[in-house]
């Protein structure tokens, strides 16, 4: 979509996607190498009873959600900011993801471009938010 096909409200949903134990401790391995996504003797004994995703990797999987919807198409040009980030559950294996995207501004810059900014609001199969966050990009008019 081009810049002036966003408005401030529009809202779209994402398909759903399965975090498995193994891409849990295959992202952490590789990301955020901390006990709580890797270690699971370890984790049992901590405040989330269990192995927990990383916050990085729900960033990452929000967004990669995003844009598989396609609304950005080639017309985005390139991100800008995340700001506002909240870490509001935790994601255990097995959770299915879908993230809920509202645009919340819109404004229009030069050389025929706009920035579009919205929220990403990331939920679990049980419908609890799990990440939330702002996301701006550029996009050609």
């Amino acid at each position: 979509m081009r810049f002036n096909e966003f408005f401030v409200g529009q809202v779209f949903k994402t398909k759903s996607i399965r975090i498995t134990k193994e891409s849990i401790t295959s992202f952490a391995a590789e990301f955020d190498p901390q006990y709580m996504h890797l270690d699971e003797d370890k984790a049992k004994q901590g405040v989330f009873n269990g192995i927990i995703a990383s916050g990085i990797q729900t960033i990452a999987v929000s967004f990669k959600l995003w844009v598989e919807t396609g609304s950005y198409g080639d017309d985005v040009i390139a991100g800008t900011a995340m700001n506002n980030l909240k870490f509001i559950k935790p994601v255990y294996p097995d959770d299915e993801l879908h993230t809920i995207v509202e645009v919340i501004a819109v404004q229009e810059k030069k050389n025929e471009t706009g920035l579009v900014t919205v929220l990403l609001s990331t939920f679990n199969d049980k419908d609890e938010r799990v990440f939330e966050g702002d996301l701006s990009v550029l996009v050609k008019q």
